[in-house]
């Protein structure tokens, strides 16, 4: 018996489905962030030149960069149509709303702050919680509704 992992419906009921989620998730953090690194440096470059244009007003946006590039990244690939991000294709993860909609942009946000929110008051207290809930479901993802499932 096999299930087809298909990140567009709802989360499926198959056990299979959520083995070994939680390494991957850490592992698609890390690729993740690097990513949103490197895409921090160009978007820098960019900001630099536009307050130069701005007369010194875009340098205001310098501390809040990196959270504008990490939103928007993961809002298009979260929210995209594969509902994972480049790091999380990598590990072979998606993530899938239990209510079986797509994930959208806003979906991707709110669940991207929670994780901050909750990461920043919880660690390393968020990734227990996978041990102990129904198809390793960290916090953010009961708040939101969501499910991390495995697509290979």
């Amino acid at each position: 018996m096999s299930y087809n992992p298909n990140p567009l419906y709802a989360a499926p009921e198959d056990w299979r489905a959520y083995s070994g989620v939680l390494s991957r998730r850490v592992f698609a953090f890390i690729l993740d962030y690097v990513i949103v690194a490197l895409l921090w440096i160009p978007a820098a470059v960019v900001l630099f030149f536009l307050s130069i244009l701005t007369l010194g007003l875009g340098f205001l946006l310098y501390p809040a960069l990196f959270v504008i590039v990490a939103g928007i990244y993961f809002g298009l690939t979260v929210g995209g149509s594969s509902q994972a991000s480049l790091g999380m294709r990598a590990m072979g993860i998606a993530i899938v709303r239990v209510d079986g909609r797509p994930m959208d942009f806003l979906t991707a946000i709110v669940h991207l702050a929670l994780f901050w929110i909750l990461n920043s008051v919880l660690t390393p207290l968020i990734l227990l919680a996978g041990l102990f809930t129904e198809r390793s479901r960290l916090i953010h993802d009961l708040l939101v509704g969501t499910a991390t499932v495995r697509t290979s």
